[in-house]
């Protein structure tokens, strides 16, 4: 999905598939961790999404971009609560060993795209600003590509899959690796991605003590 205005523009499909798997990810929890009917978070998404793309084509950008965040609120209040509820149950086992791994699998990948979409939403001022600039010169992740010399497109910019590996190497090994964070909001959001990744990670490692 491409703005008919500006060819150049980053498309918004990859973005829209994340929140689409988000809400899918319910699905795969047991009910003890979700919060409401399985489908509201599915069916919320999709709904807001036509609203978003229509906006997003029509170069309404603060309407796009409002339901932008108000997706993103809540495929992050979804993983948040989870996660307080896996928490919660921990000492009750509730759930057998493969439950608990299934959801904390699931967890960890919802993890991994909620924070993608932040970063990708929230980076040098978001992809409209992005791609008014043409080039990605500075923002708020130093990408290797934006030093001077690097081999690659003279005018590159980053997409969604720049910030899904940011996301994934943050998840797992605690650190953006090849893409050094300059901004405050930025710090806190990885140290928040990664308490939630060692917070499943940890409560994999209890229940598997407990089964010694």
């Amino acid at each position: 999905m491409v703005s008919p205005k500006n060819p150049q523009a980053e498309v918004r499909w990859p973005v829209l598939f994340a929140l689409l798997a988000l809400g899918l990810l319910n699905f795969a929890l047991p009910p003890t961790l979700i919060v409401g009917p399985r489908w509201v978070v599915l069916v919320v998404l999709a709904v807001l999404a036509i609203p978003t793309v229509l906006a997003q084509r029509a170069g309404r950008v603060s309407l796009s971009r409002t339901l932008g965040f108000v997706m993103s609120g809540i495929v992050t209040l979804t993983l948040v609560g989870s996660l307080a509820l896996l928490i919660a149950g921990l000492p009750k086992k509730s759930e057998t060993p493969a439950e608990l791994a299934r959801s904390s699998a699931c967890l960890w990948v919802a993890n991994v795209l909620v924070f993608a979409i932040w970063y990708w939403r929230l980076d040098a001022g978001g992809p409209f600003a992005r791609d008014g600039r043409g080039a990605h010169t500075e923002g708020d992740f130093f990408f290797p590509q934006m030093m001077e010399g690097c081999p690659g497109p003279k005018n590159w910019t980053p997409r969604f899959v720049d910030y899904l590996f940011i996301a994934f190497n943050n998840s797992t090994a605690f650190s953006p690796t090849d893409t050094p964070i300059l901004s405050r909001w930025a710090k806190v959001l990885t140290m928040l991605q990664s308490l939630i990744s060692l917070l499943v990670v940890a409560v994999l490692a209890s229940r598997a003590v407990g089964l010694i």
